[in-house]
């Protein structure tokens, strides 16, 4: 189950890349290379604080072909409709749920300290994100802003953690803990909600502009 929930995270995140690369005039190689960086990113990361060898996606071929076949026919897509303007926050924000959770499950699993827990599920989510923003030139990525992004994969670690600790497991808070980050990230996205963006006083610079 966690490994089916897995892949559909990765294709999201996947399908992602490639439209952050549609969105920077990128080429196909370019989008691919997007794909792979936001898919693989994040889970090469936390696999790598927590020593686990060999990682994970060097000996899953469906999870690398799910990213080819996403990326083409995204591609394929884009070629020749056009998508929704909030498109890209949609499936980044499906990748980021489900990245997020399956990160808080392999750090309990690995027998992580609850605060351990909850970074490296918030590194598992955004860490491919961050990438796939520096690639496309954008700067500050979307983590560093004033975007309710981190804090939503921060949400829903803590919920899957508190749902551990009271012996509820399986899919049930799966399910909730992922939801919560995406509920958070889209009803942030639609209603337009962001974290205060701190403001220099007049004595040092006067107003933002």
């Amino acid at each position: 189950m966690l490994h089916v929930l897995y892949l559909f995270g990765v294709a999201a995140f996947a399908a992602s890349g490639v439209l952050a690369a549609y969105r920077a005039n990128m080429d196909p190689f370019g989008g691919l290379v997007l794909a792979f960086a936001a898919s693989i990113s994040g889970g090469t990361l936390r696999d790598l604080i927590l020593n686990r060898h060999p990682l994970y996606w060097t000996h899953d071929w469906v999870l690398l072909t799910l990213i080819i076949c996403v990326g083409v026919a995204t591609m394929v897509y884009l070629r020749f409709w056009t998508l929704p303007r909030k498109s890209l926050l949609v499936v980044d924000a499906v990748g980021l749920a489900v990245v997020t959770v399956i990160g808080a499950r392999a750090a309990i699993d690995a027998g992580a300290t609850p605060l351990a827990v909850i970074i490296l599920a918030v590194l598992t989510g955004v860490a491919g994100e961050v990438i796939r923003d520096v690639l496309c030139g954008e700067f500050p990525p979307l983590l560093l802003r004033e975007d309710v992004y981190a804090i939503a994969a921060l949400a829903g670690a803590a919920l899957l953690l508190a749902l551990h600790h009271l012996g509820i497991g399986g899919t049930a808070a799966t399910a909730a803990s992922a939801g919560l980050v995406f509920a958070l990230r889209m009803g942030a996205v639609y209603f337009g909600l962001h974290l205060p963006r701190p403001h220099r006083s007049a004595r040092h610079g006067g107003a933002d502009d």
